[in-house]
């Protein structure tokens, strides 16, 4: 499950990166809660009884840019108000 949620942040980035391009920052719309879900995938994998926990750190880390950057960009392209 850590890998999949590691996966699953690594697209999220991804997804965010594509929505920096011009005119694509509205991909954003799609891309926060795909990152929320993998947040919270990410949060129950880091809980579960493992000795290696950083795959899953490291996806929390990556989900929650791709939330917060992705906000960011939707407010400084007027996506939000």
């Amino acid at each position: 499950m850590q890998i999949f949620s590691l996966i699953w942040g690594i697209l999220a980035l991804i997804g965010f990166f594509i929505g920096l391009i011009p005119c694509l920052g509205s991909l954003n719309w799609l891309n926060i809660p795909f990152a929320a879900v993998g947040l919270i995938i990410s949060i129950v994998a880091y809980t579960s009884d493992s000795e290696n926990k950083s795959p899953a750190a490291i996806a929390i880390a990556f989900n929650s840019i791709a939330i917060a950057f992705g906000i960011i960009r939707l407010i400084i392209g007027f996506g939000i108000f």
